[in-house]
């Protein structure tokens, strides 16, 4: 066997494999490129709201642990309630 004809078998036989899998993925209709490209973005707009969400409960716990120690430390220097 030529090696063109290696060539081709091997060509043929891989792009069959990939109509395969991408059927098998229900893929196959021509509009694999934009699903993928739809679902990559998707992923990361998930990723990008899952960070946020962190930033924001890390920044609302520490804010209410500085504001917790002002007030501690105004009413320690009784500059807010208790008796005067």
């Amino acid at each position: 066997m030529r090696q063109e004809d290696l060539d081709e078998l091997l060509t043929r036989a891989a792009e069959r494999g990939a109509e395969r899998c991408l059927a098998h993925l229900g893929l196959e209709n021509g509009h694999a490129a934009r699903d993928i490209r739809e679902l990559r973005g998707l992923l990361d707009a998930w990723r990008d709201a899952r960070h946020t969400a962190w930033q924001t409960a890390i920044r609302v716990v520490t804010t209410g642990i500085l504001a917790s120690l002002l007030v501690g430390a105004a009413i320690k220097l009784k500059l807010v309630g208790g008796p005067q």
